[in-house]
């Protein structure tokens, strides 16, 4: 069985160029229409660290429009999910420009300690923002998509109460970051996991539900609309380094690349073959649960036709359009223990009843 889950990383661009009011407010005001037309609903992964910079500093009167639209998401049913980007935790604004800490990049790689302050300091924003100090979220992406090395973040954003990742893209790889999620491409739509992001373990805590991709040849990545996007990004990719860019062509030196599902920067016919393989699949094999993971950010989204007709798709293939809350009791459940895998804590168990 099929479920989709349309995840959007709501934020401006990562070097901190960009206005709230035309790389946040309004696309996601434009993506939330369309999703009320289809009576579905879809997850904000909020990057509240720059958030909380931005109103503190005062440097961007769209901040309140993009507070109300998260509490009003909150009260309509989306997902408001937590998005972390550390490097804005420490941010200066000089000479009105940005200056991000570079230093903090990977929340992982940060000592026990300084990850506990920041994502303490995160969930509070994030609890004031949708207006109530009971509020947790329950899924997690991190920034850049970096979730290693796993077990210090992993550990203590689940003592916080969260309790499913979605960062990995399998076959991912950034030299220049470590990342490397080519183990995961041996894994399954979901998994639980413990200690290592990429390993499925059977009594692990966590959930990893990652965004999906297909492994293509490389070029296939350089499509008019990708290559459009990557020329508008907020000026980052003229200011890349040569040892920047020596790492980016050592991630592509290889004969198959990951192909991220994402629907601001695909075309309806790309989203469409994608998903017709999956149907595929799960026509063979009806009894695997099989959520399906697409990505976008609202600082790409730009092409509401394309979404508004994947949506279409989606309707009439009869795939039901869900956020994590909905699909989590199915992730702990009986699924896994189908799978050969056992289910979480008790205590988990009865958080997915409320």
């Amino acid at each position: 069985m099929i479920e989709f889950l349309f995840t959007i990383d709501y934020e401006i661009y990562g070097n901190g160029t960009g206005l709230l009011n035309d790389l946040v407010y309004k696309p996601a005001q434009g993506l939330a229409s369309l999703f009320r037309k289809w009576d579905s609903r879809f997850v904000a992964f909020v990057e509240v660290a720059e958030f909380e910079k931005i109103e503190a500093h005062g440097t961007d009167p769209a901040i309140d429009l993009v507070k109300k639209q998260m509490a009003e998401f909150h009260r309509q049913g989306f997902e408001i999910a937590l998005h972390l980007h550390p490097q804005w935790c420490n941010a200066r604004y000089e000479r009105g420009a940005w200056i991000l800490d570079d230093g903090e990049y990977n929340l992982c790689t940060l000592p026990r300690n300084r990850i506990t302050e920041i994502v303490d300091s995160s969930l509070a924003y994030i609890r004031h923002i949708v207006n109530s100090s009971e509020f947790t979220p329950l899924s997690f992406r991190a920034g850049n998509w970096l979730f290693q090395p796993t077990q210090t973040a992993a550990s203590i954003l689940h003592e916080k109460g969260i309790r499913i990742d979605s960062s990995v893209f399998k076959g991912g790889l950034q030299h220049a970051r470590h990342l490397d999620y080519r183990p995961a491409l041996k894994n399954s739509y979901y998994w639980p996991f413990e200690g290592d992001v990429n390993q499925a373990e059977q009594t692990g805590r966590w959930i990893e539900v990652p965004i999906y991709t297909d492994m293509v040849p490389f070029w296939k990545m350089a499509t008019p609309k990708r290559l459009g996007m990557r020329s508008g990004a907020g000026g980052g990719a003229s200011k890349q380094t040569l040892t920047h860019k020596l790492n980016r062509f050592r991630d592509r030196l290889r004969f198959r690349y990951p192909l991220k599902l994402d629907f601001c920067r695909m075309t309806l016919m790309e989203l469409t073959l994608m998903m017709e393989r999956i149907i595929r699949e799960d026509q063979d094999d009806p009894e695997t649960f099989r959520p399906v993971v697409a990505i976008g950010h609202t600082k790409d989204l730009n092409d509401f036709a394309t979404v508004d007709s994947f949506l279409s798709f989606l309707k009439t293939k009869k795939i039901p359009i869900s956020t994590f809350p909905d699909i989590y009791p199915r992730l702990e459940g009986r699924e896994l223990m189908n799978a050969g895998q056992v289910p979480l804590s008790e205590s988990d168990t009865a958080r997915s009843a409320v």
